[in-house]
Parts: C-alpha cells; structure tokens; sequence
C-alpha cells in the first residue's frame, strides 16, 4: 500500500492554524542568568514558582489582546508543549497569559519597562 494524495508524506509539511483563543508561543532562552548584583544563577537553580516569558509566534481568531511578536508571561508549570518543524512550542490559552511586553502597547500605562 502506497501513500498518496494531500496528506502523504510528513506531517512537517502541512500549515498549522492556531484555533478558537489558542497562542503558539516560543519561550524565550532558559540558560544560565544573573542577577542585578551579578551573581551568575545556574539554569538547575530551583527558583520557586516562578513565572516565565515568551514570544508569541501564532494565534487563534479569537485571541483579542495578543499579537504576533508579543511577549507574554505565563506559568509553565500550566502548558502543553508541541513540537513543529523540529522546534518546540508551548500552547497557551489567552486566559492563561498573566501579562503583555510590547512596542504598541501606549507609554505610561504600567510603568514597567523591560
């Protein structure tokens, strides 16, 4: 048995669609960091519960606060994680995001810059 037609090969190929209120997101390099004072904290280092930034690469039609290119912060104790064309993503619901980093976003809102 032979495949053919529109889905034979690998799935690698196919376009993916975000649905509903869905975000494709990439999370930002888990490395090695340091703090204000210097001190190099390892990537092992057990933080807590700590919260964790990403950029947003794809989303659904309903998502209404998020664009692509936005950073958003999350808990990644809370995610389901795919893999697309060798790369590894997490998906996220809207209502899951905590907070949004971006150039559009009006000067004088929050305060905080990052």
């Amino acid at each position: 048995m032979t495949d053919s037609g529109p889905t034979a090969g690998t799935p690698d190929k196919l376009p993916v669609r975000m649905l509903n209120d869905r975000i494709l997101v990439k999370v930002d390099a888990e490395g090695d960091r340091r703090s204000t004072g210097g001190i190099l904290i390892p990537a092992t280092a057990q933080m807590g519960k700590r919260l964790a930034w990403a950029e947003v690469r794809a989303k659904g039609p309903n998502v209404r606060a998020v664009e692509e290119g936005d950073h958003v912060l999350f808990n990644p104790e809370e995610v389901y994680e795919v893999e697309v064309r060798g790369e590894t993503f997490i998906i996220l619901r809207e209502r899951d995001i905590h907070a949004l980093a971006s150039e559009r976003l009006e000067a004088g809102h929050t305060g905080l810059y990052l």
